[in-house]
């Protein structure tokens, strides 16, 4: 008991003492979580559209309107020809080309029906699928609300048609701002960054300056060096989680639905993991840059492959399985599921034991794989 006092007496002496450390442990995540929220955003907007109008009807003017009131796009362009028209994507001042042809209003009024042509930079493929489907949509819009009534062709009575209408409610983020999703997800990948790379170089800088050498010579055992390198950082991580729920609340407005314990459990499991690989990084590297590549390297695959960016359902089978060998992508779906949807503790059970298991594997490997010698 005494060895373990000395031990975490000493960890936590050298934590206060770096300053940079300290501002790299509660100052960057803070200041990160206010302002990344706000652009790493999905939502695309301030799309330009270049529009080729050859029919300069009321009804072309309407569509063109429509468009620009939407908020999602920017009619940047009025080129007389579709060939100056994709002149406009090449030199980067437009994003869509929309055509409308000559006859639009006659067209839609006798037959009913008109083509048009829309041509998307697909250069940055997100804002080209996302910006055509919003255009789509606003057209799709348009030409429901039309006012124009089609006569059958054997007498004056109008064809009536059937019309299905669909109601959309969005449960647990009614209005579907993405606040609500990208910040319990970028408040988990920062405690990860600063948890995985602070650790990883903690053993290494002990090599470094040659103390480890003074610590192999006690009667210290392998587990209690390794349990007191990670305690003060878990401490520190749960500071800096609790930090991160405050700046949610009171900057964005977002409070847990489910219970704070059962989220304070989970975060507690998974930093034990997350500090467990970082301990195993700096029993590998001999230098802290070795461990920064490392744990880079392993930071990188967490950050793609967690389930952040994209739908980890959407992902082939083996990405999927790298997926689930991944400590932050369970995280991050507790997470989600506990503050935005108020899950209980038994509808997310299985995301515990897959922690326990991670937090056990990767400290037992970082207490083997640590070499002391007598």
């Amino acid at each position: 008991m005494k060895i373990m006092i000395f031990i975490l007496r000493k960890e936590f002496r050298q934590i206060f003492r770096d300053k940079t450390i300290l501002a790299m442990m509660f100052v960057m995540p803070t200041v990160q979580l206010i302002i990344m929220p706000l652009a790493a955003n999905f939502e695309v907007k301030n799309i330009n559209v270049a529009y080729v109008d050859h029919d300069h009807s009321s009804y072309s003017q309407k569509l063109l309107h429509k468009i620009g009131s939407s908020g999602y796009f920017k009619l940047t362009g009025n080129p007389d020809s579709y060939k100056k028209g994709l002149k406009m994507i090449e030199e980067g001042s437009a994003d869509l080309v929309l055509e409308i042809p000559q006859g639009f209003e006659k067209n839609l009024v006798r037959e009913g029906s008109q083509k048009l042509n829309l041509s998307v930079d697909a250069i940055n493929g997100t804002k080209s699928s996302v910006g055509g489907s919003y255009l789509l949509s606003v057209i799709s819009d348009f030409n429901n609300n039309l006012d124009i009534n089609i006569k059958s062709p054997q007498g004056n009575s109008t064809v009536s048609t059937a019309k299905i209408s669909t109601d959309t409610i969005n449960w647990y983020n009614i209005r579907a701002e993405y606040k609500y999703y990208m910040v319990p997800g970028i408040l988990v990948l920062l405690l990860t960054l600063i948890g995985g790379f602070i650790t990883a170089l903690n053993i290494v800088k002990e090599k470094e300056i040659g103390t480890i050498e003074q610590i192999n010579v006690t009667p210290i055992k392998k587990w209690q060096f390794i349990l007191g390198k990670l305690i003060p950082f878990w401490i520190v991580g749960m500071i800096v989680f609790t930090i991160g729920l405050i700046v949610m609340y009171i900057i964005y407005g977002i409070f847990p639905e489910g219970s704070l314990l059962t989220l304070y459990l989970f975060a507690a499991i998974y930093l034990i993991a997350l500090l467990g690989l970082g301990l195993l990084i700096s029993t590998f590297a001999d230098t802290q840059l070795q461990a920064m590549f490392i744990a880079y390297f392993f930071m990188m695959v967490f950050m793609l492959m967690s389930g952040f960016f994209t739908n980890t359902e959407s992902m082939p089978d083996w990405a999927r399985t790298v997926s689930n060998f991944t400590p932050v992508t369970h995280f991050i779906k507790v997470v989600r599921l506990i503050v935005l949807k108020g899950s209980h503790f038994s509808e997310v059970k299985n995301e515990f034991f897959y922690l326990i298991g991670f937090a056990f594997v990767l400290n037992g490997l970082a207490i083997f794989n640590y070499r002391k010698t007598s």
